[in-house]
């Protein structure tokens, strides 16, 4: 018996040596993808082509006929841009904040707050709010959106099946009765309502794409536009590598007919891609032969907005100004923007 004695506790060291590893290998294997997790990977991942993964078969299939499919696999670059342009961005996959994102150039911090998650088998809903903090401080505001998505699994994946929107209008807050007073303006005098009319009538019947339609955009929808722009093109030098940078604007049109292609990106709005936009001209130059790698772009006030600044940028992305209005001290000598 002596002998057999030790063989039995060997056997169940071995039988306990079994379990262990068993047990080790499942805790290695990776845990599915929550809704939440999903979610934070299509809107947030720097990795192309995972906005897209999380959209409906359908939704896919429908983009893809019209063409759109393609410009969403790019989502991903934007948020890559994003993030390099000093945006500290950070998500959270468990807790009561989501994502978390601080801009030190204005010292302003958002944070995407988890308010409810209802998980019901294949489906989850997610309701999120937002919160906005300058310095420090809680920007208050009267208009108190929530957001819901409603996650659905397909093929053991997770998709966005639907969003819903809400916003709450507390009639009696304090900062909402101030922002509504401030937009009531004494009844207009009849002459006021004549120039009125006529603006009117004569808006209806000028081209969208005419500068003189248009009121003189902020410098920051100026900015906005440039951005746009600029990330179109880099965009298009990866879609088109054998062009690389387009110095024509029309390349980059979103809209037309027929299959995208290197006239007829389908990277920005037709407005924009006229050139004549917010009481600017923007103008692409500089790219030299096929495939060119650099380019120059400024968007310089027009006749009606003479005395505003002019900015410009080029393939660095990087947005400057002169106060002068003109381009070619904006490209030698402007200000970067901050």
């Amino acid at each position: 018996m002596r002998t057999i004695v030790p063989c039995f506790v060997l056997a169940g060291l071995c039988g306990l040596s079994i379990q262990t590893q068993q047990s080790q290998a499942q805790q290695n294997q990776a845990a599915p993808q929550t809704a939440r997790q999903a979610l934070m990977e299509m809107f947030f991942s720097k990795t192309q082509g995972t906005f897209v993964k999380h959209l409906p078969l359908a939704t896919r299939a429908a983009l893809e006929k019209t063409g759109a499919l393609a410009n969403m696999q790019q989502y991903s670059l934007m948020m890559t841009q994003m993030q390099t342009q000093g945006q500290n961005l950070q998500t959270f996959e468990t807790g009561s904040i989501m994502l978390s994102t601080e801009d030190p150039k204005t010292n302003t911090k958002t944070e995407i707050t988890v308010e409810n998650d209802s998980l019901r088998g294949d489906q989850d809903d997610i309701e999120l709010s937002f919160q906005v903090y300058k310095n420090g401080q809680s920007q208050r505001t009267p208009f108190m959106p929530q957001m819901t998505f409603s996650m659905k699994q397909e093929a053991q994946v997770w998709k966005l099946n639907e969003i819903s929107i809400t916003l709450h209008l507390p009639l009696a807050d304090p900062d909402f009765l101030k922002a509504v007073t401030e937009k009531i303006t004494a009844p207009a005098n009849a002459a006021a309502t004549t120039t009125f009319a006529s603006q009117a009538n004569t808006t209806a019947f000028t081209p969208r794409s005419e500068a003189p339609s248009q009121p003189a955009g902020s410098d920051a929808v100026v900015i906005a536009s440039m951005r746009a722009i600029l990330n179109a093109e880099g965009i298009y030098a990866t879609q088109y590598p054998v062009t690389g940078f387009t110095c024509t604007l029309s390349d980059l049109d979103g809209f037309g007919s027929g299959e995208r292609n290197e006239h007829q990106a389908m990277l920005i709005n037709s407005g924009l891609a006229s050139g004549k936009r917010y009481g600017f001209v923007f103008t692409l130059s500089g790219c030299g032969s096929a495939p060119a790698n650099t380019f120059h772009l400024t968007a310089a006030p027009n006749a009606n907005t003479f005395g505003r600044k002019v900015f410009c940028a080029d393939q660095s992305s990087v947005i400057r100004s002169s106060d002068d209005g003109n381009p070619a001290t904006c490209m030698a000598s402007g200000t970067a923007v901050q």
